[in-house]
């Protein structure tokens, strides 16, 4: 009887170790806790050194490596592509017979939320009205600032930074994770993308090395947009309220929201996420509408075929420019800025479209969503950027505005069609905006890093997705801390270099696993669900 209860005594840390890990892989949730901890440990207890360091990766990948983000952003578009394009369009994500979950609808209010709401809020009109003021674009053209034709390139540089050579990173990396996760009974995870060259080897030290870079980059990228979010938002509620723009505010908001997105991501896809994301759209309309008939109707009209036009004629030739000046820090500030943006999300986002992608063929998937993305991002751009950009070109002074403080500009364009009864009202349902968007955006994310930490599990357990949900809230303010928006934009491009390199070698495993299964060969292990249980416990 003693050596029984010895053995029970004995053996209930094992348990708890167990219940505290059940449904997760645990090497990989030690490991990215122990990376975040000491990341936000560091970064408190040395502030200005961290923010020193930050800037001077970004500094030195800028004036390195700039022409490696632009030619790693290319060769993925024109891929990306091909691939649509290509005899393998038609394959089905998934079996042959299945049929997509969602709507296309909601299947575009999903992708289009959890990619890029929250961005676009911040930068449409703000950086139309920057760009105005100055870039080599301008100088090649010898257009004259604050003119009609530096607001043309202006615009045509915004729709550049958020058109197809960004999309062409999200897409691709949904239809490689969907591709081999539902047609071939892979973990949905990063590392099964690379089970063409590693074979059941990503289910070891390589594998979780993969996903920890994955959960890395995510973790960044997200944060980035979390603090351009609550900026903002403190922002609109200074002009609204009168709260006062402070570090301190923008913290509490962060924290609020993160709470909120919490409770969206234990919710799940089909309720919380879906929900908001149908929602971030039909707001979205309403404050376009208010714009479109409060403000130069038939200017902007006409400029959104012109901007696509212009955009279509310089897109390839703007995607191969690299800034031959060494003393110009332009294409360091915006484009590479950018192009480690899009990189940085490109795990999360992805695997949230191959989630939600299930029973699409690729060409649906690619070339439906690459182009509907970008011309919804382009309606977005022209008829808020566009504004802003009709009234600076007519009086209202809204560059001295994004110089002084981007996140008022929204407010003031709003305030600047002198529609005064709806000033108000407008500038609350913008707030609304840039809450849900940035919930949404949180709560993908939140699901995302789960869905990795359990091997693939597409309903990881709630107890993690409220620790996450959390802590990439903490994570958020502690880059806050570090350096505003400069440290932001730094851990951004800084997390996306390990990535990029091994988005190029999914882009040949992706070529390698078609050609496979033209010959009738599949890199389904011989029992899926026994491989992904084995390695949540590995």
């Amino acid at each position: 009887m003693t050596k029984t209860k010895e053995t029970t005594v004995s053996d209930r840390p094992m348990k708890r170790l167990e219940h505290v890990f059940a449904g997760v892989n645990p090497t990989m949730a030690i490991a990215s806790i122990a990376m975040v901890l000491a990341f936000v440990l560091f970064t408190v207890t040395n502030a200005e050194l961290a923010n020193s360091i930050y800037t001077g990766i970004k500094a030195w990948i800028e004036g390195s490596l700039g022409w490696y983000y632009v030619t790693v952003v290319g060769a993925v578009m024109f891929f990306t592509f091909w691939v649509g394009l290509s005899r393998y369009g038609n394959l089905r994500l998934g079996k042959d017979d299945e049929r997509p979950e969602f709507s296309n609808f909601s299947w575009f209010a999903m992708l289009f939320s959890a990619a890029v709401g929250t961005g676009l809020l911040f930068w449409s009109i703000a950086e139309p009205l920057m760009h105005m003021q100055g870039n080599p674009f301008m100088d090649m053209a010898g257009a004259e600032v604050g003119s009609a034709e530096s607001a043309q390139i202006a615009l045509r540089i915004t729709m550049f930074h958020w058109g197809l050579h960004g999309w062409c990173v999200y897409i691709l990396m949904g239809l490689v994770l969907a591709y081999f996760t539902y047609r071939h009974g892979l973990p949905l995870t990063i590392r099964s993308a690379l089970y063409p060259i590693l074979g059941e080897r990503i289910y070891g030290p390589i594998g979780h090395a993969v996903d920890l870079l994955a959960i890395f980059s995510t973790l960044f990228g997200t944060a980035t947009t979390l603090g351009l979010g609550v900026s903002q938002m403190n922002a609109g509620l200074s002009y609204i309220f009168g709260w006062e723009i402070s570090t301190t505010n923008q913290l509490l908001l962060i924290a609020a929201t993160s709470i909120v997105a919490t409770f969206s991501a234990v919710s799940g896809v089909r309720r919380g996420i879906l929900w908001l994301s149908q929602w971030n759209i039909r707001l979205s309309a309403i404050l376009f509408l208010f714009l479109l008939l409060a403000g130069p109707t038939v200017f902007l009209l006409g400029l959104y075929a012109t901007s696509i036009g212009d955009y279509l004629a310089h897109f390839i030739p703007m995607g191969l420019w690299t800034d031959s000046d060494p003393e110009r820090q332009w294409q360091g500030w915006w484009t590479i800025f950018y192009w480690g943006w899009w990189l940085s999300w490109g795990p999360f986002v992805g695997m949230f479209i191959a989630r939600i992608s299930r029973g699409r063929t690729v060409r649906q998937v690619v070339i439906g969503g690459m182009l509907a993305s970008t011309l919804g991002a382009f309606l977005w751009i022209v008829i808020m950027g566009g504004t802003g950009v009709y009234l600076q070109l007519n009086g209202t002074d809204l560059s001295s505005v994004a110089n002084n403080d981007l996140t008022m500009v929204l407010y003031k364009t709003i305030e600047g069609l002198n529609v005064h009864w709806a000033t108000l009202p407008m500038a609350g349902l913008a707030t609304l905006m840039i809450v849900s968007w940035f919930v949404t955006s949180a709560d993908s994310a939140t699901l995302v890093i789960c869905t990795i930490l359990s091997s693939g599990d597409q309903n990881p357990p709630q107890r993690y997705r409220v620790i996450w949900g959390l802590g990439l809230g903490a994570l958020a303010g502690v880059l806050l801390l570090a350096g505003g928006l400069q440290g932001l934009q730094a851990a951004t491009i800084a997390a996306a270099l390990p990535f990029s390199l091994v988005l190029l070698v999914i882009c040949y495993c992706l070529f390698k696993a078609f050609h496979q299964e033209e010959r009738g060969l599949s890199y389904a292990p011989v029992n899926a669900e026994r491989r992904r249980c084995a390695s949540s416990s590995s």
